[in-house]
């Protein structure tokens, strides 16, 4: 078993380092909210630290699962950093869902210190992080990959070495933008199905039994109809995380007109108070 650190105990984090306890891992967590790590301390076990650059020290690997670049920058290269206490030939593994320049940004800090960096973005959500099922998409080198791979496996069910650093993040953002669209469309279809006068639900159960099938239909048209929207990813979120790919498709010179026009429609929802819904509330746009 393995000496391991974990950063971030947010609503993906938290469950994510309970999978590794659960498997016999020793962990020390670290949260910006120090309640929340004294509370996955009370579950269970392990101890909690004061700052990143002590959750780290004398880590095999060290995890992290934080909101943004900036987070990211300040948990590993800050002042009390995880960086500054990792010993040369440990690994950080990081499952935010960042830009690839930051990713290939703390690679080379992480290099020029001896240190293995492995972008590794999750997808599935939170139901994903607590049932450990997640799919984990990494960029870095062959060789840490394959040290943490094994240890990764205690959250996901799928996980995969993209390329080089920065490919983890870059195949987040070919599934954000996959899901951006497919959420629409199952919108505007549950929308036309009500102003139509069929049962939206029948219909589902009948289309979703051939191509129009997908893990949003299955999961998420019975809470739309419902008018329900508190199931996990948050629309800021998922704007934040459209702007990433938005931001690289104008680097590399990706055409993503229906992406860019998705996120104008997340930013209506915002505008209606939805910040905080989950992201199949595309429809409350269509049926306000």
């Amino acid at each position: 078993m393995a000496k391991l650190a974990f950063i971030g105990l947010g609503v993906m984090g938290f469950p994510m380092a309970g999978h590794l306890a659960a498997k016999g891992h020793e962990l020390t967590v670290y949260n910006r909210t120090a309640a929340k790590a004294q509370d996955w301390v009370k579950k269970h076990g392990h101890r909690a630290a004061a700052t990143p650059a002590e959750a780290a020290k004398g880590a095999e690997i060290v995890f992290a699962c934080v909101g943004n670049d900036e987070d990211l920058r300040a948990v590993t290269a800050g002042p009390d950093g995880a960086f500054a206490t990792m010993a040369q030939g440990a690994i950080f593994v990081d499952h935010t869902t960042a830009s690839a320049d930051v990713a290939r940004e703390l690679y080379a800090k992480a290099a020029a210190l001896g240190i293995s960096f492995i972008d590794a973005p999750v997808s599935g959500g939170q139901a994903g992080a607590e049932n450990g099922v997640l799919t984990v998409m990494c960029g870095g080198d062959d060789a840490p990959y394959a040290k943490a791979e094994p240890v990764i496996s205690a959250f996901a069910r799928a996980c995969r070495l993209m390329g080089g650093s920065g490919a983890g993040q870059l195949t987040k953002m070919v599934n954000q933008i996959c899901i951006a669209g497919l959420v629409e469309g199952l919108a505007e279809g549950l929308h036309f199905a009500q102003k139509a006068g069929l049962d939206p639900l029948a219909v589902v159960d009948v289309i979703s039994k051939g191509a129009a099938q997908s893990w949003q239909m299955e999961n998420r048209s019975a809470t739309m109809v419902a008018d329900k929207f508190d199931f996990g990813f948050a629309v800021d979120w998922m704007r934040k995380d459209l702007g990433i790919c938005l931001s690289e498709a104008r680097r590399n010179g990706a055409h993503l007109p229906v992406t860019a026009l998705v996120d104008q429609f997340y930013s209506e929802v915002q505008k209606m108070g939805g910040a905080r819904y989950d992201t199949s509330s595309l429809i409350k746009r269509l049926n306000k």
